[in-house]
């Protein structure tokens, strides 16, 4: 767990471990596990703060 009173901490969904989010975080803000490197996203903030997979960028072909 974090000890800066800055972060929270949230649980990565990839490998299980503790990523330090920062306090300010907003919905749908991507961040990285320092453990595996996977982007997550902020899925939710209350009523517990919730991570998810970010989605891949997709090529956009003009649609």
């Amino acid at each position: 767990m974090p000890t800066d009173p800055t972060t929270q901490a949230a649980t990565c969904p990839e490998c299980d471990a503790d990523v330090s989010i920062p306090e300010d975080a907003m919905q749908g803000e991507i961040v990285a596990c320092d453990d595996c490197a996977a982007e997550l996203e902020v899925l939710q903030l209350e009523p517990a703060l919730t991570l998810g997979l970010a989605p891949e960028i997709q090529e956009d072909w003009g649609e």
